[in-house]
């Protein structure tokens, strides 16, 4: 299928340009990237939390890191933990003393827990001998980490660095044995961590780490739009969806997006969701060979299998659904050893639960995922496979077929529940791939900006060190956190901005960072809708090449004017329902419209009491007229919504009352 054909179909929410400066990819004397000397100058801290994307290199800084504390600050071990044995691979023996390092990273194969067979609970009485011994490195499974924990004391760790890969997999949550034992470990044991992960925010909006221990690290950041505009190769990338009714295999959905030219990650729904076609995971891959062509032959010694296409080109497909184990490890060991490496070693990968995170496949052209994945950091990572800078591609595609509103008033509310999800994650991802910029208010018409800098009118100077230090390290973190509201995702698609939404971001910064006084949370806030408005503007720049406007949510904005009181009045939704409104049609965008008006925007009794203030001053305008349920300003259905909450509790209050 040619590219012009695919883009027909495919409507790109997120469409972002590098300048392929190359700096990401350039290496010092001691052999480290960019990326990787920002978080060595940070090798003598005790805590240290490395955020940066796919391929930066992180299991390489981690090396340099671990090695210079074993060498030079006097630890004694070394623990690498990573969420799957796949991805324990990043971490094998490494010859670092050819690229100009002082030591190599040698771990030795008893010490590598990710290899071999028996589980994670058998492997602990090797993690303990490891404990006990003089060997500095080991590498394990996050579950093998977490049985350890449970048999050795938390003095076994004193001395010690621990290294925790793909840091997200752990939270606060009462269910996270790895977080609860690592807020011991830490309070226990005199352990030094090293975290790294990709995608610093989860599906569930659960904090990986309580305000008090994520106080104890330093941080290196290192941002998407580093990574990528510091490429060689890679030159765009487009974030797109593909709405379809039917069956995505039998009606045309993959068959319009698949082009089998380029190299490709196809990751098919699971068996549970709505977008399956419920005959069998194995079945839809052998429906999927179809598409792509003739299957003519499996290779015994790799379990690689061979399909021919209508033009006669012959294609690997590596089958990761199939989960038989003989297989599994065939094929991932081919793809570990030969297809990273080798460009014709691999077309196209079909998987379901695998080549996600920590998957190294640096040819990756295209991903096509077929149905919502629920959580956010699982598609920062999908499109993660295929970021990666190779020769071989200037553009990486990211496609989400997704089934749009078409039956039942269940069917209709899934489907709106989904296309919701996919914006907030395509916007999340335009936050991330987007460069930071430092917001400064304005004081005079004559101020001008630097590189990066934006000055916005009646923004308040940060009143405290306190909120210096958030806006500095965690005003991304607080913008993800607020895509990922559904609170805020139904105000927004609902059309709301204002008073609400300054009340929602504020309730979220407080309940992130508990300690603020208001006037910090207000001022964080400021700097927070800032952020948000800006990750989705479209500069204009004049025959200088200075920019001088920005589109913001349809508004032509003279930067000269921006003001935060204009800045709030910004639905950073806006722009990407317009785009889905155009691709699904104007009929089923209004079943998404009336969806989202018919269900109650969550509330709890803050979020009304928010609203009193607004409700009073309706009554006033409208000569004594309470908002109405049924009208037709969005504005008046929020506080009509507030009002019948605030009666019912009134209600339910006083029948309480009466009981007692």
């Amino acid at each position: 299928m040619s590219d012009a054909a695919t883009q027909n179909e495919t409507i790109n929410i997120v469409d972002v340009s590098y300048e392929q400066t190359g700096a990401s990819t350039k290496t010092d004397a001691l052999g480290m990237r960019e990326m990787q000397q920002r978080a060595y100058a940070k090798r003598s801290s005790r805590h240290l939390l490395i955020k940066a994307p796919p391929a930066s290199g992180k299991s390489r800084a981690l090396m340099y890191i671990g090695l210079d504390k074993l060498h030079n600050q006097g630890k004694r071990k070394v623990i690498v933990s990573v969420p799957e044995r796949t991805i324990g691979a990043s971490f094998e023996t490494t010859d670092l003393q050819q690229e100009g390092f002082f030591a190599n990273w040698e771990v030795a194969p008893r010490n590598n827990l990710c290899v071999g067979s028996g589980d994670d609970k058998s492997k602990v009485a090797a993690f303990s001998r490891f404990m006990a011994g003089d060997d500095p490195i080991l590498v394990c499974t996050h579950a093998t980490l977490r049985f350890a924990f449970e048999v050795l004391d938390a003095a076994a760790f004193n001395n010690c660095v621990l290294a925790i890969d793909e840091f997200h997999h752990i939270s606060t949550s009462e269910t996270s044995k790895l977080g609860e034992l690592l807020h011991q470990i830490m309070a226990q044991s005199d352990v030094q961590i090293i975290a790294m992960t990709g995608s610093y925010f989860r599906g569930d909006a659960v904090p990986i780490l309580t305000p008090e221990d994520e106080a104890e690290f330093d941080k290196v950041t290192y941002t998407y739009y580093e990574q990528l505009n510091g490429y060689t190769y890679l030159k765009t990338l487009g974030i797109g969806y593909h709405f379809y009714t039917g069956s995505y295999l039998s009606d045309g959905a993959l068959d319009a997006v698949l082009d089998t030219t380029k190299k490709t990650i196809i990751h098919i729904p699971s068996v549970n969701s709505k977008e399956s076609t419920q005959v069998g995971k194995r079945e839809e891959v052998e429906q999927i060979y179809d598409l792509i062509g003739e299957w003519q032959e499996q290779d015994p010694a790799s379990g690689i299998e061979i399909v021919k296409t209508s033009d006669g080109r012959l294609l690997k497909v590596a089958n990761l659904v199939e989960d038989e184990p003989n297989h599994r490890a065939k094929i991932s060991e081919y793809l570990r050893q030969v297809a990273r490496n080798d460009i014709a070693g691999i077309d196209i990968i079909i998987a379901l639960g695998m080549a996600k995170e920590g998957f190294d496949w640096p040819y990756c052209e295209q991903a096509l995922t077929i149905g919502y994945r629920a959580s956010l950091t699982e598609i920062v990572q999908i499109i993660g496979r295929c970021t990666r800078d190779s020769y071989n591609k200037s553009h990486a595609q990211f496609t989400n077929l997704i089934v749009q509103p078409n039956g039942t008033k269940d069917d209709v509310q899934i489907s709106v529940n989904n296309m919701l999800k996919a914006i907030t994650a395509s916007l999340l991802m335009e936050q991330v791939l987007a460069p930071n910029f430092t917001f400064k208010p304005r004081t005079s018409p004559e101020q001008k900006a630097r590189a990066g800098e934006v000055f916005v009118k009646g923004l308040r100077k940060p009143p405290s060190d306190m909120v210096k230090q958030i806006l500095a390290t965690q005003l991304e973190d607080l913008t993800a956190d607020v895509l990922q509201n559904t609170q805020i995702q139904r105000a927004a698609a609902a059309g709301h901005t204002g008073e609400y939404m300054k009340h929602l971001q504020s309730k979220i910064i407080r309940n992130r960072l508990p300690g603020l006084t208001e006037d910090e949370v207000e001022v964080t806030r400021q700097y927070l809708a800032a952020n948000l408005a800006f990750k989705t503007a479209i500069p204009t720049k004049d025959e200088n090449g200075d920019t001088k406007f920005l589109t913001m949510a349809n508004s032509f904005i003279n930067l000269d004017e921006l003001s935060i009181d204009l800045i709030d009045s910004i639905n950073p939704f806006q722009h990407a329902f317009e785009v889905l409104s155009k691709k699904v049609g104007a009929d089923v965008f209004r079943v998404v419209q009336d969806t989202i008006a018919g269900s109650r925007i969550d509330m709890s009794d803050e979020d009304a009491l928010a609203l009193v203030p607004n409700i009073q001053a309706f009554v006033v305008a409208h000569n004594g007229k309470y908002p109405a349920l049924n009208a037709d300003d969005k504005q008046e259905q929020l506080l009509a919504q507030a009002q019948a909450y605030i009666t019912a509790r009134k209600m339910q209050w006083l029948r309480e009352k009466q009981a007692e």
